[in-house]
């Protein structure tokens, strides 16, 4: 039987695993981010991070630094917010 649980559950999985990328450094970053940030996302914000998860690595990467900033939406700047506050703790 599916219940919410069940379903946040197997989400967080899915975007943790799609957070598995060739760039090490990228890996580290996104799946430190699943793991401290996920249960406190809202619905908005999961959808921006799963389709930032569609970039290409170094144009993520890039994101990441400031480097060619070209973020869709309100919500993916959110989550290169968080995503910086990970790196500075």
């Amino acid at each position: 039987m599916l219940n919410a649980e069940n379903i946040k559950d197997a989400e967080q999985r899915r975007l943790a695993w799609r957070c598995r990328r060739g760039m090490l450094e990228l890996d580290i970053v996104l799946q430190r981010f699943i793991a401290q940030h996920f249960n406190h996302l809202s619905l908005a914000e999961l959808q921006a991070f799963d389709a930032m998860l569609e970039m290409p690595d170094n144009d993520l990467w890039n994101a990441l630094q400031l480097k060619n900033l070209h973020l869709k939406s309100a919500e993916q700047q959110s989550i290169i917010d968080k995503l910086h506050a990970l790196e500075a703790a």
